[in-house]
């Protein structure tokens, strides 16, 4: 067996192909692994079908025929939350009773494995995705990636749980009410959820089916990117997709955060509150306006969820099941899918709800337009038991910042921001509109970039240089910026604009080209040099290279190396290596 390398425990996308492009492991290699962990991880309750070799080789071998710089996923293994198809493994919602073998693959997997990615198995879940806690399911309660005792989230729980223990780069989930999020939160991870409709639900166990949404589990926004870019598009099949503009990640003009105290609970509450202090903190630091609101009308759409004729949703999808095999569901399940006899709902109750919630939308609209909604992803968390003792409030109040977000037809970036207390993590989920996606992802790469903007580099007697090629570490002219008195500040990608050549010269270097069209994100550094050294740095580069402004995937832009166009006549294309280190 392979030794444990840190791209197998990280299980980061771009490291995986670094690690395959140096040929120090293979697909087949990693899933080895993977298979090593899981059982390592077996008490966890994170599979309801777990990784085999026999079911994934044909995966493998279908790599062969793929070109690694054309499969953008090339022998990326992820998980399946087990409400999604499979094609040839059984398909359960965690209910035995309930499963059927699909003929072919969710919409969303044929997808990924047609980019190359390698489906490994499908992971446990709050049955029929009823649920934020990760404990209602005939397979087990799946325990939390870091603390046992606590829950990890639903009803996504086992996609979380393989990915932050390793057993994926990245996993699909489903959020309804925020069950992409939550999860994300308890166990350290990136929870994206698209807008309604921009990832196709085909193939996907509806929960309702107005409202579902596909999403994905990554251990950064980079990663989840990654995913976006294969899944995003317009499903002629699917009665619920359409065609909604691709991710380029842009600041918003303002952030918008609750007025107020937050409502925080469970046995971290305090700890809770003092990291929603200390993400706001760092929010405030980040040098966009922020607006502070009165979020009660958030709160308004929430409660039409579960308070209103939206629920009768869930039993139009499974109530016929339930019917018909009342002794297969688990009774918290069977509890909250069956109407009330004491429902007074009716056709009326329904279109009165969908008034109410289209002025909400009016109002959201109007708040959201260029701007970005930041929340806690939850208030707080619960240990295994505790929810086994209270099982309906515990749930409930865990959708407190989560349940607006599919009604009012809003993206959703959950991101981790620190600890709550040791081994607790702590997130905030960053909202926009779905015509505005770009901005959420935006104001998460800047919150979690550690960097300042521009503007404050600027004000500080210092700017921002990106560079591509021999100024970044480990390269000969490393030197050169640390002589400057340059410091590195992080790892980044351009925005999906431009080309990159080797060009001629001796030694070779990098010449990066804006291209709007087929051009892809290529990564390059920020470093950070005092404004007394730019302009001898800048006087000493030689044609066709100069210094312009780099436009970062984060919407940002920043002074970074360039070249004149007509140096591509008599350079080798490299875009697809998608960056000169992987060259090496």
């Amino acid at each position: 067996m392979m030794k444990q390398t840190k791209e197998i425990e990280a299980l980061s996308i771009e490291r995986l192909r670094e690690a395959y492009r140096e040929k120090r492991t293979t697909p087949e290699e990693v899933v080895r692994e993977i298979i090593h962990l899981v059982e390592r991880d077996s008490e966890m309750n994170v599979w309801i079908t777990p990784p085999r070799m026999e079911r994934i080789q044909p995966y493998l071998d279908a790599l062969a025929a793929m070109s690694p710089e054309q499969a953008p996923l090339w022998g990326i293994p992820f998980a399946i939350k087990d409400n999604i198809d499979l094609a040839g493994v059984p398909t359960t919602a965690a209910c035995p009773d309930y499963q059927y073998i699909p003929q072919e693959h969710a919409a969303v997997v044929e997808r990924l494995v047609r980019a190359g990615a390698i489906p490994v198995g499908k992971t446990n879940l709050d049955q029929f995705a009823t649920g934020l806690v990760g404990v209602r399911s005939p397979y087990g309660e799946t325990r939390n990636a870091i603390r046992e005792e606590l829950i990890s989230g639903g009803s996504s729980s086992g996609s979380a749980v393989a990915v932050a223990r390793g057993h994926a780069a990245f996993s699909l989930g489903t959020d309804t009410a925020g069950s992409g999020r939550v999860p994300a939160a308890l166990n350290g991870l990136v929870g994206y959820k698209p807008s309604l409709g921009a990832w196709p639900t085909k193939g996907v166990v509806p929960a309702c089916a107005s409202l579902d949404c596909v999403s994905v589990f990554a251990n950064s926004l980079e990663d989840a990117l990654e995913v976006d870019r294969v899944l995003r598009g317009l499903e002629p099949t699917d009665p619920w997709s359409r065609e909604l503009s691709p991710l380029a990640p842009k600041l918003p003009a303002r952030l918008v955060l609750p007025a107020g105290e937050l409502t925080f609970f469970g046995p971290y509450a305090d700890e809770y509150r003092r990291a929603w202090k200390r993400a706001v903190e760092k929010l405030e630091s980040l040098g966009l306006p922020i607006e502070y609101v009165d979020t009660g009308l958030f709160q308004e759409a929430a409660d039409l969820l579960y308070g209103g004729p939206f629920v009768e949703e869930r039993w139009a999808s499974l109530g016929g099941f339930i019917e018909a095999h009342p002794d297969s569901v688990l009774p918290v399940t069977a509890g909250i899918l069956r109407p009330s006899a004491e429902s007074s709902y009716d056709g009326a109750s329904v279109f009165k709800a969908m008034h109410a919630l289209q002025a909400i939308k009016l109002e959201s609209n109007r708040l959201l337009s260029n701007a970005v909604l930041v929340m806690p992803t939850s208030g707080g968390t619960w240990t295994r038991e505790q929810v086994r003792n209270d099982p309906v409030r515990t749930n409930t109040q865990m959708g407190l910042y989560t349940n607006h977000c599919n009604l009012l037809d809003l993206c959703g970036a959950a991101i981790p921001f620190g600890e709550a207390a040791e081994g607790v993590p702590f997130g905030i989920t960053l909202f926009a509109l779905s015509s505005h996606e770009s901005l959420a992802i935006g104001a998460a790469l800047a919150a979690t970039g550690g960097s300042a903007l521009p503007e404050k580099a600027a004000a500080s007697g210092h700017t921002f240089v990106a560079v591509c090629g021999l100024h970044m570490r480990g390269y000969p002219l490393e030197k050169q910026m640390l002589q400057l008195g340059a410091k590195f500040v992080r790892e980044a990608r351009t925005a999906p604009k431009y080309a990159l050549y080797r060009l001629p010269t001796v030694p070779p270097k990098p010449g990066m080209v804006k291209r709007e069209e087929q051009g892809r994100a290529i990564e390059l550094e920020v470093w950070e040099m005092p404004l007394a050294s730019f302009g001898s740095f800048v006087s000493d580069i030689p044609g066709p290279l100069g210094i312009g402004k780099v436009e970062l995937e984060d919407g940002t832009e920043v002074p970074g190396f360039v070249c004149e166009g007509y140096a591509a006549a008599g350079a080798e294309d490299i875009t697809s290596f998608g960056g000169w280190r992987a060259l090496e």
